[in-house]
């Protein structure tokens, strides 16, 4: 018996993201924008300074987010949402992350660097 064979774009296919209805969409709002705002362009430098004072991984979110360096309320905001939309939150947040001009990446080496 011969097997069928489907023609599949591999390349994008791997990548496609399954739409995820957010179920609290205040709060996810709220915390969304404050992570958009400290990695505004007139914020990230700030930001990045503050964490590394803190002597906190840049990668780890929810440090991050419980010293405050994300804003007084955005915790508790965090802490409102359910797992899905919490991982939709920490996926932009490392997005942001990662759209980090490289000039400012290098001179913040540490806080990019695993140890």
């Amino acid at each position: 018996m011969a097997q069928q064979q489907y023609n599949v774009d591999r390349t994008t296919a791997l990548y496609e993201r399954p739409t995820m209805d957010i179920l609290d969409a205040t709060a996810f709002a709220a915390v969304k924008d404050a992570v958009a705002g400290a990695f505004a362009a007139g914020n990230v430098e700030k930001f990045f300074k503050s964490v590394e004072r803190s002597k906190l991984r840049i990668r780890s979110f929810e440090a991050v987010l419980k010293a405050g360096k994300l804003g007084a309320g955005t915790e508790a905001e965090y802490t409102k949402l359910d797992n899905g939309d919490q991982g939709q939150i920490r996926e932009f947040y490392l997005a942001l992350l990662e759209k980090v001009d490289l000039a400012l990446r290098d001179k913040f080496f540490k806080l990019y660097a695993y140890y």
